[in-house]
């Protein structure tokens, strides 16, 4: 009895260690150095600027509500999908129906290149989980899977333990995050308005997510047609600072 006791005690430290280090790597992922090109995309807000739909900060705020909507309703399905499902098999197919899904080019190729450098990152650096670069060298050598951003992201939430309602949440974050500062370096807003403006769209981030959490891939829409259309127009600016 007292040696079972003393095998469960180890049993479960283990586990607690194991969970631990995964922590850790959750919080990584989420970090803004971690170089995945995400800071390299404005999300058409480039464009609605120079298109004169956003041209100051109330603007800004209706425009970034609009593209956590479209996000949620468009993306959030297969970033759920395949956190309860981290396989290849299923990054597969979400991967092609989400290529067959997005509109435009520019958002396509923006989803792929995010995507991309997403999985070679994570392939690299979250070395305690192996299947990472085992699916990313698979679907390389097989050229069938183009790594767009959304189930990218939920297959890493999934593999490093991440729950589904945590990984929509992280991924809302991450957009929302990553517009504002392109909004800042676009100039519509200082560093100290981006931070309080930020923290003014969290709690309607967090309704959109519930809004959009937990649906299948097949109820997967666009909400905000007109800021996709925009972001297609994004590669004939004749200046511009993002690659979307």
């Amino acid at each position: 009895m007292e040696q079972d006791e003393v095998e469960t005690d180890k049993k479960r430290k283990r586990n607690l260690s194991i969970d631990s280090t995964l922590q850790w790597s959750q919080w990584q992922l989420l970090d803004s150095i971690l170089p995945t090109g995400g800071f390299a995309h404005s999300f058409g807000l480039e464009a609605a600027i120079q298109a004169r739909l956003v041209s100051g900060p109330d603007d800004l705020k209706t425009f970034i509500i609009h593209l956590l909507e479209n996000t949620g309703s468009l993306l959030l399905p297969f970033v759920y999908s395949t956190t309860t499902n981290p396989t290849l098999e299923n990054l597969q197919k979400l991967d092609r129906i989400l290529d067959a899904t997005l509109t435009n080019e520019v958002g396509r190729k923006a989803s792929v290149s995010q995507g991309s450098s997403l999985m070679r990152v994570a392939a690299s650096v979250f070395t305690e989980v192996p299947s990472l670069k085992s699916i990313r060298d698979v679907s390389i050598s097989s050229g069938v899977v183009s790594f767009h951003h959304a189930p990218v992201f939920g297959l890493i939430c999934g593999l490093v333990g991440m729950e589904g309602g945590t990984s929509q949440r992280a991924y809302m974050f991450m957009t929302m995050r990553d517009v504002i500062s392109a909004a800042t370096r676009l100039n519509l807003v200082g560093p100290l308005g981006a931070a309080v403006l930020q923290h003014q769209i969290a709690p309607v981030v967090e309704a959109l997510s519930q809004k959009w959490m937990d649906r299948p891939v097949e109820d997967a829409c666009q909400t905000a047609p007109l800021l996709d259309t925009v972001q297609g127009c994004h590669g004939y600016l004749f200046s511009r600072l993002f690659c979307s």
